[in-house]
């Protein structure tokens, strides 16, 4: 039966193995065993063993992590495979042994013995025994032992650094790496490489791990323990999207393995709150590990920490860890740990006196974590004296035991019981935290981490923070001061919770009432919405959500958040909170008497009455904290109050002061009693009240904090408002005190003295990253920028305050040393690809850096800054969706005002594709961006593609009617699909409701004048200076007015220049002003009024310095219009297909006779695409050819030219005029007459010459009366115009009479 490859295993392993099979009445079992045990003595091994390897690491693998189940299959197996080799006969016993505890000491005695006598290989596997069962110090000395004898084992070596590298000594550890490497020399061995892998993780190097665990998998893939530790280790790298692949791989290959179950419901408990996969993997256990206690209980341990997730304590998690438990404690019934965890669960369900039964039953008496149960149980049931007494005991045994964060907490909920001071319990609450974390110190992200983290002890922690808090919301934009440091020690501790285990709602709850309190309601109202959108029914949210409303003044929202509160749980009634809202809202609305009725049904509820008493609603118990019943009396006092029941107000503030006299609450009542004070106007007694708060009472802060606000806001005495801060520090000595005192100051602008006392308040606190931040503000405030840069550069340089780059950088910015401040920023993106500096950090330093390489012209380097911030963003949001979802839609935005900066460098450098490509990217992150829809919409406008800005514009229109950008950009739209009808539509929809709306008002002229109806204008005028007495005072309505559109292009430029004049000191209108100065008067007044003109844009720079070389080319000296012409040939080499500039070169070309290259340039323009940017300039330059066509007798050209002019300009009476001359010339004169008509019409019938023209094709096309007409007009205006009344009137009168 038993044959083949033997092994030598000491004689006192096989002894106690026997006397086991023995117990158990396996008599052939041991029969056959003796039979092993002797042929192992007399036959030398002779088998391979690079074949025997795999098994038996397996084996091994399954031995050290306790799955002695797993451990006994794959023994069984390798039995067969390997002729029942008794290697894994004793394996396979091992397993068994395992299972059952009483048996293990036996045989670790009876392994002594044979020691001194046994051969090498006998040593080995004794070592290896000892070492599974964790007897490190004695494995290593057989191991050594069997190293010497056998001059060097390798098999040797390799098991000393695995019991090194888990022997958890830093100074044996450390040498097991170059072990591995001495058993790795002769060929690769899955145990030593797999050692190997072990060896990186314990030296962090996870990259290092991952490497040589790929290497296991390639060389071994069937190898299921490289597949975990592949798992594990990618956990470590914190990369929980791969952890999961790897762990759905490993099941491909192990349906029912526990580790990848495990991790999958880690994973889901972590992420989403799911406890699915915790059900699959104790199905699993059931299956595979069924007499395993030891497993089942590290299990456990691991969960334990998670039964806050969705919505408050999740039974269902309780549940199945209980399930877990008492498995465990039926196979191991004498194990105390079993019977201790046991009891803690009984304290999770509620049923505390079953919990204590267990904590005593603990057979161990001296057990710590029996007695901390036995605590726990006490101060809940209220027997603090016994509960003191055992806390006093453990404290003293401490330095033996080993200091506990539990310890410190339960002292800290025993100080609050016995209402000791706020100082003592906040004292003992940070004890706890920072003794809970120095615990978690070197450790990676994985199994371990998660189950010493305890997710559930620090919400605990949380809550008793919480209870020392004011119960007033901070409002921080209001008041401009530090939050309470209990809420500062709360925010920190759950945003390391909330950012590892995101899938607890219950801490994105508290993080959001925390923020409320803390006075960030926006990032508040962020969290609670994540918390709703997982679990619509969370009762707690949509109250504190229904607070946020009110706080914001929307009681409409508010009263909704109610409704669906009260949907989702309608035992809420039950709960005064739910009626204090409710009757805020309606004293919101002036319902004072709805409001009173509502708290006095508050009132009536059983318990309101006994502060921080409970009662019972339909079996269920309603915990009422001492705050919320006191929000009852005093809202309702104040509601009395301001319904003129003053009586029935002090009788209900009375109430208070008798119902909560003698608990900390009662202050409360005496701060709402110096409200009601002050709404009488009663300052002085007020401030009595206030002042019999004494430093050793809680609420004094407050108190003082009341004070000095009646002091600054109703009495205006500064000095006094800043003693009472003083007094503070004085009475209170602490960072957060002196840090009030440094705010106090900047709110009376003293930011010297605030400088002092936040200098003062770091040193007591170093590490303060807010108040150092706050010193470099101050000074920054004081105009003292040189020393405030100096005190950025000292604070970084001790490297303790990093995060003061940022504003270092701003500060540089701010100051224009923008070389300096690009050095700071570089520097700060200089560090170690591992740096545990959160990445978002580069991402703001990368944003702005590419600001400052803008400013100073690096247009390339930004861009490429740009991108290396969206990349990083990316990775932000990879990670922000797994730890902190609530975060989601902050860094979504971040992502897309990458992207716009991106696409806004493309358009200014005419890139329009990619700019389309990085604007809709940008919409992905945020598709309700207007702004980014805006811009999008202004590119395809730009690019002609009419349709797709409809489209956007449609979209921004639907959600913001009265949009103007998008109205605008409608209006040019169907300017472009020739419906003038709708784009006045669009412009009247504005301006109906909003007539002094100048840049609108604008674009309506220009579009009218274009669509060719000029006469309409008046009427928008006129609505303009009616709507406000000081309208014809305003730059916009002089620029808008006839001098900008009906006299400029009606031929007055007399008055065009009298409005212009008005308007010239404009920003907004200035431009307008050069051009028009330029072009009509003298080159010195062009010049001087360009001098006026300060760019705000490169474009507008670039557009300054063409009207700049225009007036050179107005001299008409050729040495200017050559300068003027490199100038303009300059900027359209720079800037790609520049309209202005190239209608500059084609009129710099025409001065210096040199035709062909105006018209080359010219051509240029007309193959390009119209842009209401450059619409004047397009016109002038099609103008233009057609001029220079005319005069080469190419009148179909010409034509072609005209036409398109007068699609886009209606009013053109320069088209207009080149046409009739064409027409003219063909002898058609009545056509001529008709576009001399439209000309005439257009020029507001003021230039003679067009008249004499119109004229004379009237009198060709024998319109006799109207020719006549025409004379008359011109002559009225000019009497003396040559030949008009010989050529024309004389002629046409002929006519008439004949």
């Amino acid at each position: 039966m038993y044959s083949g490859c033997k092994r030598s295993i000491p004689l006192s392993v096989w002894l106690c193995i026997f006397s086991y099979i023995k117990k158990n009445a396996l008599v052939a079992q041991c029969e056959c065993l003796k039979a092993v045990f002797l042929s192992s003595l007399l036959n030398p091994c002779k088998c391979n063993h690079l074949f025997l390897s795999f098994p038996q690491a397996l084996i091994k693998y399954y031995c050290y992590e306790k799955y002695f189940n797993h451990a006994v299959n794959a023994a069984a197996a390798a039995q067969r495979k390997f002729s029942n080799d008794p290697i894994y006969t004793f394996f396979h016993a091992y397993g068994t042994l395992m299972q059952d505890r009483e048996v293990i000491q036996e045989l670790d005695a009876k392994v002594k013995e044979d020691r001194k006598s046994a051969p090498p290989k006998s040593l080995y596997y004794a070592g290896t025994f000892l070492w599974l069962l964790g007897r490190n110090d004695k494995a290593r000395d057989y191991t050594e032992r069997m190293i010497k004898f056998s001059n060097g084992s390798r098999e040797g070596i390799i098991l000393k650094a695995w019991i090194d590298v888990t022997s958890g000594k830093d100074a044996y550890a450390r040498k097991a790496g170059k072990y591995f490497d001495e058993g790795l020399k002769e060929r690769a061995d899955v145990f030593a490489l797999m050692g190997k892998a072990q060896y990186y993780e314990y030296r962090q190097n996870y990259s290092g791990a991952l490497e040589i665990v790929n290497q296991v998998i390639v060389s071994f893939p069937g190898f299921i323990p490289a597949l975990i530790k592949k798992m594990k280790v990618l956990l470590n790298l914190q990369d929980w999207e791969q952890t999961v692949d790897a762990a759905h791989r490993l099941l491909q290959k192990d349906k029912n393995n526990p580790e990848a179950l495990r991790m999958l419901a880690l994973h889901s408990l972590c992420r989403d709150g799911d406890i699915t996969e915790l059900s699959n993997l104790i199905s699993s256990l059931d299956i595979l590990e069924p007499h395993n206690p030891e497993l089942y209980y590290k299990i456990i341990t691991t969960f334990l920490g998670f039964v806050f997730l969705q919505c408050g304590r999740n039974e269902k998690v309780i549940e199945q860890t209980l399930r877990m438990v008492e498995r465990a404690f039926s196979v191991a019934s004498g194990d105390s740990d079993l019977a201790t965890e046991l009891g803690y669960q009984m304290v999770l369900q509620g049923r505390i006196r079953e919990a204590m039964k267990w904590y005593i039953i603990d057979r161990d008496r001296t057990s710590v974590s029996a007695m901390t149960g036995i605590i726990r149980c006490q101060l809940i049931e209220g027997h603090l004296e016994d509960a003191e007494q055992k806390l006093e005991f453990l404290t003293e045994i401490q330095q033996s035991i080993g200091k506990s964060g539990e310890l410190s907490y339960l002292r800290a909920v025993l100080a609050a019981k016995k209402r000791r001071s706020q100082e003592e319990v906040t004292n003992l609450l940070n004890d706890a935290v920072d003794t809970h974390f120095s615990s978690l110190q070197g450790l990676p992200l994985g199994v371990e981490y998660l189950e010493r983290l305890n997710p559930d002890f620090l919400l605990e922690i949380v809550k008793e923070y919480l209870a020392l808090c004011p119960a007033k919301v901070q409002l921080e934009e209001s008041s401009g001061q530090a939050s309470a440091p209990q809420l500062q020690q709360c925010a920190s501790l759950l945003d390391k919770v909330v950012k590892i285990v995101p899938g607890l709602l219950q801490g994105v709850f508290l993080l959001a009432k925390v923020r409320y309190q803390s006075g960030d309601i926006d990032a508040a109202q962020s969290s609670l919405q994540h918390c709703l959108d997982q679990c619509p029914s969370l009762a707690d949210a949509h109250l504190l959500m229904a607070q946020i409303h009110l706080q914001q003044g929307s009681v409409a929202l508010c009263s909704q958040s109610l409704e669906l509160c009260l949907s989702h749980n309608f035992e809420i009634r039950d709960h005064p909170l739910y009626h204090l809202i409710k009757a805020q809202a309606k004293k919101k609305m002036g319902e004072l008497t709805e409001a009173i009725q509502t708290l006095q049904m508050a009132m009536s509820l059983p318990g309101i009455r006994r502060a921080g008493s409970s009662s019972k609603s339909k079996n269920k118990k309603t915990e009422l904290s001492s705050a919320d019943c006191v929000s009852v009396f005093l809202e309702l006092a104040e509601a009395l109050w301001l319904n003129g029941e003053q009586h029935e107000a002090a009788k209900m503030m009375q109430d208070a002061i008798n119902e909560f006299s003698g608990t900390p609450e009662e202050l409360r009542v005496t701060i709402a009693n110096a409200d009601l004070a002050l709404l009488r106007g009663d300052t002085e007694l007020a401030l009595s009240m206030l002042r019999n708060i004494t430093p050793e009472q809680p609420y004094y802060i407050q108190a003082k904090e009341k004070m000095a606000d009646i002091y600054l806001n109703h009495r205006n005495e500064k000095r006094l408002y800043a003693s009472c801060y003083r007094e503070m520090v004085e009475k209170l000595p602490s960072p957060h005190t002196y840090l009030l005192l440094g705010d106090a100051y900047m709110n009376i602008q003293e930011p010297e003295k605030a400088i002092e006392v936040y200098e003062q308040a770091l040193k007591k606190n170093p590490k303060d990253g807010a108040l150092a931040s706050k010193i470099g503000k101050a000074l920054v405030k004081t105009h003292n920028y040189v020393k405030a840069i100096n005190y950025y550069e000292a604070a970084l340089k001790t490297e303790q305050q990093n995060f003061l780059r940022y504003d270092l950088a701003e500060l540089l910015m701010k100051m224009k040393q923008y070389e300096r401040c690009e050095r700071v920023l570089h520097d700060a993106l200089a560090h170690e690809p591992g740096n545990k500096r959160p990445i978002h950090d580069d991402c703001r330093y990368l944003v702005l850096l590419a600001k400052i390489q803008n400013k100073v012209d690096k247009k390339e380097e930004a861009l490429l800054s740009l991108q290396r911030a969206r990349d990083v963003q990316a990775k932000v949001l990879k990670r922000v969706q797994l730890e902190q979802p609530d975060a989601v839609p902050m860094q979504k935005q971040l992502a897309a005002e990458i992207c716009a900066e991106i696409a806004k460098h493309y358009t200014s450098q005419r890139g329009y594709e990619r700019a389309v490509k990085f604007y809709k990217e940008a919409l992905v992150y945020c598709e309700t961006d207007r702004k980014v829809m805006l811009e999008l919409a202004r590119l395809y406008l730009t690019l002609g593609e009419v349709d797709a800005c409809q489209e956007q514009c449609s979209v921004i229109l639907k959600n913001d009617q009265f949009n103007e950008d998008a109205t605008l950009m409608m209006a040019d739209i169907m300017f472009r699909k020739e419906d003038y009808k709708q784009a006045v539509f669009h412009f009247q929809q504005l301006l109906e409701r909003e007539p002094d709306n100048y840049p609108t008002l604008s674009r309506l002229i220009d579009l009218l004048r274009r669509s060719g109806k000029l006469e309409d204008i008046p009427r928008f005028l006129d609505m303009a200076e009616k709507h406000s007495s000081r309208t014809k005072f305003e730059p916009g309505v002089s620029s808008s007015d006839n001098g900008d559109i009906c006299f400029k292009y009606t031929g007055e430029p007399n008055d065009a220049l009298r409005h212009f004049n008005k308007a010239r000191k404009d920003n907004d209108w200035v431009d307008l002003i050069n051009r028009q100065e330029s072009e009509q008067h003298a080159v010195r007044t062009a010049e001087k009024l360009l001098k006026e003109i300060k760019p705000q844009t490169p474009g507008g720079y670039t557009q300054l310095r063409i009207l700049e070389n225009y007036c050179f080319l107005a001299t008409k000296q050729k040495a200017n219009v050559e300068k003027a012409l490199s100038v303009f040939t300059e900027i359209a080499n720079n800037e790609k297909d520049h309209v202005p500039a190239l209608l500059a070169m084609a009129t710099a070309y025409m001065m210096l006779k040199q035709t062909p290259r105006a018209r080359n340039q010219l051509k240029r323009i007309a193959k390009m695409d119209w842009s209401i940017a450059d619409a004047d300039e397009f016109e002038k330059s099609w103008l233009l050819l057609a001029d220079i066509y005319i005069h080469s007798g190419k009148y179909d050209m010409a034509s072609d030219l005209l036409t398109k002019c007068l699609n886009r300009n209606k009013s053109c009476c320069k088209a207009y005029e080149y046409r009739g001359y064409i027409q003219e010339k063909e002898q058609a004169f009545r056509d001529a007459a008709l576009s001399y008509e439209m000309a005439w019409k257009y020029g507001n019938r003021t230039n003679p010459t067009i008249g004499y023209k119109l004229a004379f094709n009237y009198l060709k096309a024998k319109r006799h009366v109207d020719a006549i007409d025409v004379c008359h007009k011109v002559l009225a205006a000019h009497p003396n115009y040559p030949r008009m009344r010989k050529d024309i009137l004389d002629k046409a009168r002929a006519a008439l009479r004949s």
